[in-house]
């Protein structure tokens, strides 16, 4: 037996390395390419969900807007045209989730700091009180790269709106109008303003499995 082994060594070497690289090939054209489901409100939970929209199964997208950043610029959804992009919901003055939201928001400007196709989107709920000021002096506590990330601020309605009719991510706050509870949803939104993920902006599995989607995303916005 060692005999016939030392016979064909060589042969065995061989064959075995083809093996493995027919197997990898079979693999590779077997294994199903991964996709990101587009979210529609329907499927969304409710309470995220503005009534009106509860039973849209289909063609739902990121509603025009135009809001001031940090900046005191113009922000409209011109600017995240053809960019798949992060949105989420906070305010300056928040002491529970919001630090670590936004401490998550900082990482993922930092893992995606030279990839100019993806950005950052987060809209205050209490514009009444983050002003175009305040914002400025938050970002620039929180190191936020004006490049890549804007703090958006406005008409309340135009906000509330924007949660519970377009990103479907704040609970509505039924004692007074235009009231939001704000979630720690991170949400994901593709080159078509489509909604593609919802991640806890909290938890930094999430932001693993976020990145990990952005990933996917740009694999499919390229082919």
């Amino acid at each position: 037996m060692l005999q016939f082994f030392s016979k064909y060594k060589f042969f065995l070497v061989v064959l075995a390395v083809l093996s493995v690289i027919i197997i990898s090939a079979i693999y590779s054209v077997l294994k199903p390419t991964e996709i990101l489901p587009v979210y529609q409100p329907s499927e969304v939970n409710a309470e995220l969900v503005d009534s009106t929209l509860h039973y849209k199964k289909k063609y739902h997208t990121i509603a025009d807007f135009s809001l001031k950043n940090q900046n005191g610029e113009t922000i409209t959804q011109a600017d995240y045209n053809d960019k798949i992009y992060v949105a989420d919901f906070f305010f300056t003055t928040c002491q529970t989730i919001c630090p670590v939201m936004t401490g998550h928001m900082v990482e993922i400007q930092e893992a995606l700091k030279n990839d100019s196709d993806v950005l950052l989107l987060s809209h205050t709920v209490q514009p009444e009180v983050d002003t175009v000021a305040q914002l400025k002096k938050y970002a620039i506590e929180k190191g936020v790269d004006d490049r890549k990330w804007n703090l958006v601020t406005g008409d309340k309605k135009q906000i509330y709106d924007l949660a519970r009719k377009s990103y479907l991510a704040a609970k509505d706050a039924p004692y007074s109008p235009y009231e939001l509870i704000h979630t720690e949803n991170f949400v994901l939104v593709d080159t078509e303003k489509r909604i593609r993920g919802f991640y806890d902006g909290t938890l930094p599995e999430d932001i693993e499995r976020l990145l990990h989607d952005i990933a996917v995303l740009k694999k499919e916005t390229s082919n």
